[in-house]
């Protein structure tokens, strides 16, 4: 496997992925989940530009260009002094062979670089690849009242998305800078 960053012609593969990854959500109960589009590719492009939009590919070297397909994906922003997962996906093919975990730890020494001392996220409390799969990579939920004010604002926007229909929290995983 091989993490490096997202080129503009692949955009439409990582929804793609986020399409194949949400059908799970179906399995457990939230069509709406697993309905909800993609972002758009225009915002895909903003993270790309941004340079925070990375990829996990099967190739083991630059040199393999028919492994060099994207299998999972991971977009961040720039979240009150920290790096926010916006969205980390991995196609169900590929699932359950620490393709997440890799591209989480990508950021994580990405911040390093940059002396960001946390990463955050928001998610499903009660999907067992959210909230408790997040808790055993470091992460840590956040009560309501600790939340920063930009922690906020996404939950807000979360809620008006319809997405608090479900149990939801923000983690914060403390990178010890």
């Amino acid at each position: 496997m091989r993490i490096r960053a997202v080129r503009g012609d692949e955009l439409a593969v990582l929804q793609d992925i986020e399409r194949a990854a949400g059908r799970c959500f179906r399995d457990i109960g939230m069509p709406e989940i697993a309905d909800d589009e993609p972002l758009p590719l225009e915002e895909l492009a903003r993270y790309r530009r941004a340079g925070l939009a990375w990829v996990a590919t099967d190739a083991e070297a630059e040199a393999d260009a028919e492994a060099d397909v994207p299998v999972a994906y991971l977009i961040a922003d720039r979240v009150d002094g920290n790096l926010h997962v916006e969205q980390v996906s991995v196609h169900p093919d590929r699932a359950r062979r620490g393709i997440g975990r890799s591209l989480l730890d990508h950021l994580a020494a990405r911040a390093g670089t940059e002396r960001v001392p946390a990463l955050t996220l928001t998610t499903f409390t009660a999907v067992p690849w959210n909230a408790p799969y997040y808790a055993r990579l470091g992460f840590r939920p956040l009560d309501d009242g600790t939340l920063t004010p930009d922690l906020r604002r996404i939950r807000e926007q979360e809620a008006a998305h319809g997405l608090d229909r479900w149990p939801r929290t923000c983690m914060r995983r403390d990178l010890g800078r």
